[in-house]
């Protein structure tokens, strides 16, 4: 109802408030797309998104409003401490709460909608519009609050692996999908089964699919391995932008069907890329395994690895004309990227070609190295993306490869029966050295062995990133 600071004015005023919302967010989602538009583009996002929200609380006397005010105030300064106190490596596990959040408030907002609408001596004339609106709205946004939550304690190292096997994980999922669709069916027929004193006939039904669907959420999500990780952030932000957009066909509201559309479909989009980039269809990426067995280590590390020193590497780089960083998840973890750059800055100063070859799910989500590099000043046109990097390895003297594993495993060119076979991977080989910094030989997050390691081109510098660039940087500078 109409009846805001603002809600003398035409029905008109609260659209067309709407409308420059929907096109900041087309035109913030398309700055996005760029490393150098991006802080822009998210800029005018959070604007149309405080436009509509402050034209939703002007025109509609919804609660309160110094209720309204304490709430925003409250979770904005959640939001605000967050985004400066959570470090850059956490950020995965800070999207994945957020899709959670997004997705948790859609399923309570469709509910609490339910709940504002019920008269028991009219439930039967409520429109299948609102039923069906609001049981896809419950599905959605509970499924994607608890799996993001198994999805941040899983990149956060609070989560581990499931108890069940594949085939009774499977079952778990069709028993808790199955339940929570005829949870649905009940709330858009309204039969009463399910329903009771002192509730309406149909209200129960809504919160046993909200209990269905969170643990379908979990049993989702739960089994999956850290190295499809994140394909299931990017499905999950997709899904909370499906319940966005859902709960706005509940409450009629233009602003957040268009936000909400946006935010599903870009997730959808950049899933299926990232699907892609991994050579794995989604389903697979679901409901599949991966991994490797102790013996195949043995027979391809044994006897095969050389150990290399930053004063060794400060050697090749001494006569070194073109080098190449790949960065990886360890670069991020040993928080690496300015002892990375100020090499990269010191090689430039003395004439020598420096790139850095960038995976589209190096990292744990997508334009992870992008945002860890450009935060130490690296230029975003010294990065490169992976078709075109990799023409320019075999030009290349030497590769430095620093804390990444699974993006320049050859055995998914190699190896047919390789469980990342196809995937594109970095050509680092084609090098003509190769120095991998690492902490050991441990598996990625696909738990398969790496044949690159082993290779004879191939120098194996352990230790933490950061102490181990920092010394060839301090080697270097003795050097020079």
């Amino acid at each position: 109802m109409a009846d805001g600071v603002l809600g003398s004015l035409p029905p008109a005023a609260i659209e067309l408030a709407y409308l420059a919302a929907a096109i900041l967010f087309i035109q913030g989602l398309r700055d996005m797309t760029h490393p150098r538009t991006a802080a822009r583009g998210n800029q005018l996002s959070s604007g149309g998104m405080f436009l509509a929200v402050l034209a939703t609380v002007l025109y509609f006397e919804i609660v309160s409003p110094l209720l309204l005010a304490a709430a925003l105030l409250i979770g904005g300064s959640i939001g605000v401490w967050l985004a400066v106190s959570v470090e850059t490596t956490e950020m995965p596990q800070l999207v994945g709460l957020f899709n959670g959040f997004g997705g948790g408030a859609s399923a309570v907002v469709a509910g609490a909608e339910l709940v504002d609408t019920v008269d028991p001596a009219t439930t039967a004339s409520l429109s299948a519009d609102l039923t069906v609106s609001a049981a896809i709205a419950g599905i959605i946004g509970s499924a994607t609050l608890f799996g993001s939550l198994i999805a941040a304690g899983k990149l956060h190292g609070m989560v581990g692996d499931p108890p069940l096997s594949g085939t009774a994980g499977q079952a778990l999922q069709g028993l808790f999908l199955l339940g929570a669709v005829v949870a649905g069916g009940f709330l858009v027929v309204q039969t009463g089964i399910l329903g009771g004193d002192p509730l309406t006939t149909w209200l129960p039904s809504y919160w046993v699919l909200v209990a269905a669907a969170s643990v379908f959420g979990i049993v989702l999500v739960y089994p999956i391995g850290g190295a499809d990780m994140p394909v299931v952030i990017a499905l999950l932000n997709s899904m909370s932008g499906l319940a966005a957009a859902t709960t706005g066909f509940v409450l009629d509201n233009t602003a957040l069907i268009v936000a909400g559309t946006l935010v599903g479909a870009a997730g959808l989009i950049l899933t299926f890329i990232m699907c892609e980039s991994m050579n794995r269809p989604l389903l697979d990426v679901l409901f599949g395994t991966m991994g490797g067995d102790d013996e195949d280590v043995e027979d391809i590390y044994e006897g095969n690895i050389t150990e290399t020193s930053p004063e060794e590497v400060e050697m090749l780089l001494e006569v070194a004309e073109r080098v190449v960083v790949v960065p990886g998840y360890g670069m991020a973890v040993a928080q690496a990227q300015h002892a990375v750059a100020e090499l990269a800055e010191l090689l430039e100063e003395d004439g020598v070609d420096v790139e850095f070859g960038i995976h589209p799910v190096a990292g744990r989500m997508p334009g992870h190295m992008n945002a860890l590099l450009a935060e130490a000043d690296v230029p975003y046109d010294k990065m490169r993306e992976l078709e075109e990097i990799n023409p320019k390895f075999s030009q290349t003297d030497l590769v430095i490869v620093t804390g990444a594993n699974d993006v320049v495993n050859p055995s998914a060119n190699e190896d047919e029966n390789s469980p990342i076979a196809g995937m594109p991977v970095l050509e680092v080989w084609d090098a003509g050295t190769v120095v991998v910094n690492k902490r050991s030989l441990s598996s990625g997050f696909a738990g398969i062995p790496n044949p690159l390691f082993a290779k004879d081109n191939t120098s194996m510098l352990f230790g933490d990133a950061q102490a181990s660039m920092q010394d060839l940087v301090s080697a270097y500078k003795e050097n020079r």
